[in-house]
């Protein structure tokens, strides 16, 4: 069952943002991560399905002098089918800049990781995308110490599109430098419907 949409007064200013308000919920998460172990047909690789919960909830208008956002405070919690513990959290804002048709997504991952994202948009835009690269000034990202050194974050991209049934769904990329060298892809994909 597809809830109803959040009023107009709930969702003012988001832009593209505003179809995502409310708590969210999927079980066709698929994740790709390092593993610890060697797998029989992947080696070092662990896949994973989970469900997930997403909450987002409207800040209001943020001024910072000529630049005016609107925001979203979320948090996410992912368990694999299957197990009641879970295996990742994050909490963040997801912001708006109609100024300057961007999307930005700031969050913490309690590995000790925090990443900014951003892209262009539109305010009636049903998909867009982030990115954020380690280094950078602005859109970039910042790790603990032995992640810097064993599974450095080098790059992060993240495509979001709002479906037609009231669905929306999330592919991401997060680039991992090895101690080795490698570059690894953990990606995690998942399809969410509104629950509340």
């Amino acid at each position: 069952m597809t809830l109803p949409a959040p009023t107009p007064e709930e969702t003012e200013g988001l832009g593209p943002l505003a179809a995502l308000v409310g708590v969210w919920e999927g079980d066709k998460g698929a994740d790709r991560a390092p593993s610890d172990a060697d797998g029989p047909d992947d080696r070092g690789v662990a896949h994973s399905n989970y469900r997930e919960r997403i909450v987002f909830e409207p800040t209001g208008r943020v001024d910072n002098h000529a630049q005016v956002l609107y925001g979203l405070r979320y948090r996410t919690t992912a368990w694999r089918i299957g197990s009641e513990d879970s295996f990742h959290e994050e909490v963040g804002y997801w912001l708006w800049d109609a100024g300057a048709g961007q999307v930005m997504r700031c969050f913490i991952v309690p590995r000790g990781i925090s990443v900014i994202a951003g892209g262009s948009a539109s305010a009636d835009s049903d998909t867009f995308s982030l990115e954020a690269n380690v280094g950078d000034a602005t859109f970039g990202i910042c790790s603990n110490p032995f992640l810097d050194k064993e599974f450095r974050t080098v790059r992060y991209t993240l495509t979001v599109t709002t479906h037609d049934d009231g669905t929306w769904s999330y592919d991401e990329d997060t680039q991992m430098q090895l101690a080795n060298g490698e570059i690894f892809h953990h990606t995690d994909a998942n399809r969410l419907a509104r629950v509340g």
